[in-house]
C-alpha cells in the first residue's frame, strides 16, 4: 500500500506497453489554434538553468508502436516515439534519459493542441495505458492531439524492478499488519530489503525520479511538442503533479483538469491517513447498497480478516489467500461500484472457506497475470514516492498512530498505520519535501473534479488544493457519486462541464455540484 494507492481500475486494463520506433515530425498549436514554435514562454522557475537546444529543439521521430511481450501493439492511429530529458534537472547540460512517449492526432480540422495525460500511482504507465483511455476521451481527441508518456522510473522509460517475481511472490507472506515482535522484524527486513533492491536496479536515477523532476519534463516536453501552454488531464496521484507543475510553471499552464484530487496539505501519515477514512467509506457504501448495516458489515470483515490472519484459506490454487492478499483484493472492487458484485461474491466464498475469489482480485491490483508475472508500476511508485516525502515516521512514531487509524477504519486503518513507517523504512534516499507547493498565482483557472464518494483521493482533498492554488486559480467541480475520480464514470454533468472546460475554455461556476 502507498501515499497514494495505484489507479488499478484504468492499469489493470490495460496491458499493452509501446515503444517508439520511426516516422515523421510533428506540428502543434496554443489553445486558440494557431500553429507555435518550440520557444519556452516565460515561467515563475527562476531556479532553472537554462535548457540547451540540443533539449528545446529536438525533433521526435514519431512511429508505429511496437508491440511487447503477451500484448499486441495499437491501432496504426497511434504513434510513439522517445524525448531525451536530463537525468539531473540541475545539469541539463548533463547526462540524458529516455522519456517514452505515445499521441494519437486529433481528429477534426480545429486542432488545439497537445492534451497530456497522467494516469495516476505514481508510477502508472501513459504509454500503455492511454490508448485503452482513449474511448473515454474520444470527444476531446476531436480537437486535442492526445498524448501520454512514461513518466522517468516508470515502464519503457527507465523503469525500475526492485525485485523478482518469486521475490514478490514470497513477500505476499509478510504480515502488513504484524502482532508480534518476529512480525514486526520480518515487516521492516523485507522493507529494508525492497528499498536495496530499488537501488540496485536504479542506481543514479534513484535520486531523479521526483514529482518535481517530471512536473520539468512535463514542460521540456510542452517545447517539443510546439504547445505554447501546456493542457493537462490529471488524475488522482496526476492531480499533484499538475499542482507541481503549475506551481513551477504558472505562466505556461493552459487547460488544466485534475480529476480525483489529491490532498496537497497532508503530510505522508496524512494522506495514509485521508485513505483509511476513503476506503472505509467507500466500503461503508457498498455495505449499505448490500442492505446491510455499516458497522455490523465492517466487524463481519474485521473478523473474517482475523481469521485469515490467523490460519490463512485454500485457493483453487496452491497458493492461500493471507490477511495480506484479502486485504488488497477487498480494496481492489473499491475503485469502481461496477465491481461492487465481484466483492460480494468474494467475501461470500472466503466466508465459506473458499480464498480464490478474494486472491484473484488481489492478483488484480497487485498486477500478477495467470503465468505469476508481476508489474513493476508498484516498484516505481515507491520509489517516486520515498524520494518525495521527506518524513520517515519510526516505529514508536506508527504505534502511536495505530489507535486513531483504527478509529477511522477498522478494516483498512491498522494497514495503512503500519504503512507509515513500513513504506519507506532504512530507504537509500533521502526524501525532498514534507507536503508538495502547489501554489500558481498568476495561472489561469484550474479545474478540480472530485467525487464525494472517491476511496482513494477523498474529497476533502479537492477544496483542499484548490484553496493551495490560490484565489482565482482553482475551481471546484463536484459529482455525489462512487469509485475513483469522476470523468467518463456515467455523469452526463461532470463530462459535458470538463469538456466545455477543455474544448471551449468555458470555466464552470466555482462549487457546482453534479448528482
Amino acid at each position: 500500500m502507498a501515499r497514494f494507492v495505484r489507479w488499478t481500475a484504468l492499469t489493470a486494463a490495460a496491458a499493452l506497453l509501446a515503444t517508439g520506433c520511426s516516422g515523421g515530425s510533428s506540428d502543434s498549436a496554443d489553445a486558440e489554434g494557431e500553429t507555435n514554435g518550440t520557444g519556452s514562454s516565460a515561467s515563475s522557475d527562476s531556479t532553472a538553468t537554462p535548457l540547451p537546444s540540443s533539449l528545446t529543439s529536438q525533433k521526435l521521430d514519431w512511429g508505429r508502436c511496437e508491440a511487447t511481450e503477451g500484448s499486441p501493439a495499437p491501432g496504426d492511429e497511434w504513434q510513439c516515439a522517445t524525448l531525451k530529458a536530463p537525468l539531473d534537472w540541475s545539469e541539463p547540460k548533463g547526462e540524458t534519459i529516455d522519456l517514452a512517449l505515445i499521441r494519437t492526432k486529433a481528429t477534426g480540422d480545429d486542432r488545439i493542441g497537445s492534451l497530456l495525460f497522467n494516469f495516476g500511482g505514481p508510477g502508472s504507465s501513459g504509454v500503455s495505458t492511454l490508448s485503452w483511455y482513449a474511448s473515454t476521451a474520444s470527444e476531446l481527441g476531436k480537437r486535442y492531439d492526445l498524448v501520454s508518456w512514461d513518466p522517468r522510473g516508470v515502464g519503457a522509460s527507465e523503469g525500475v524492478r526492485c525485485r523478482g517475481d518469486k521475490e514478490i511472490q514470497a513477500s505476499e507472506s509478510v504480515d502488513i499488519t504484524p502482532d508480534t515482535p518476529a512480525e514486526e522484524t520480518a515487516y521492516f527486513r523485507d522493507a529494508a530489503a525492497f528499498g536495496k533492491g530499488c537501488e540496485k536496479s536504479a542506481g543514479p536515477l534513484m535520486a531523479h525520479v521526483s514529482t518535481t523532476d517530471t512536473a520539468r519534463d512535463m514542460d521540456l516536453m510542452r517545447q517539443v511538442l510546439g504547445d505554447r501552454k501546456t493542457h493537462y488531464f490529471g488524475i488522482s496521484y496526476g492531480t499533484e503533479l499538475g499542482g507541481v507543475y503549475a506551481h513551477l510553471f504558472p505562466k505556461n499552464v493552459g487547460r488544466l483538469i485534475l480529476d480525483a484530487v489529491a490532498d496537497p496539505g497532508a503530510d505522508s501519515a496524512g494522506h495514509a491517513e485521508n485513505q483509511a477514512r476513503g476506503f472505509q467509506r467507500a466500503l461503508n457504501n457498498y455495505l449499505r447498497s448490500t442492505g446491510q448495516g455499516a458497522e455490523e458489515g465492517t466487524r463481519k470483515i474485521v473478523n473474517l480478516l482475523k481469521r485469515i490472519d490467523v490460519s490463512p484459506l485454500p485457493t483453487s490454487s496452491e497458493r492461500k489467500l493471507t490477511e495480506t492478499l484479502a486485504l488488497t483484493g477487498i480494496i481492489q472492487p473499491l475503485y469502481s461500484e461496477s465491481r461492487w458484485p465481484t466483492l460480494t461474491s468474494a467475501l461470500e466464498a472466503a466466508e465459506q472457506g473458499d480464498g480464490s475469489e478474494l486472491l484473484a482480485l488481489g492478483d488484480s491490483y497487485n498486477d500478477r497475470d495467470p503465468s505469476g508475472r508481476y508489474g513493476t508500476g508498484s516498484h516505481s511508485q515507491r520509489v517516486i514516492s520515498c524520494l518525495d516525502d521527506k518524513q520517515r515516521p519510526t516505529v514508536e512514531e506508527t504505534k502511536k498512530l495505530l489507535p486513531r487509524f483504527e478509529k477511522v477504519s477498522p478494516v483498512f486503518g491498522p494497514m495503512l498505520g503500519w504503512d507509515t513507517a513500513g513504506w519507506c523504512h532504512d530507504w537509500p534516499v533521502a526524501g525532498q519535501y514534507d507536503t508538495p507547493e502547489v501554489s500558481a498565482p498568476g495561472a489561469v483557472p484550474i479545474l478540480l473534479v472530485g467525487n464525494t464518494g472517491d476511496p482513494a483521493t477523498p474529497y476533502e482533498g479537492t477544496r483542499r488544493m484548490a484553496d493551495e492554488l490560490g484565489k482565482g486559480v482553482g475551481v471546484v467541480l463536484t459529482w455525489k457519486g462512487e469509485g475513483h475520480s469522476a470523468y467518463g464514470k456515467g455523469s452526463d454533468c461532470v463530462d459535458s462541464a470538463v469538456n466545455a472546460y477543455l474544448l471551449e475554455g468555458a470555466v464552470p461556476e466555482d462549487g457546482k455540484v453534479c448528482s
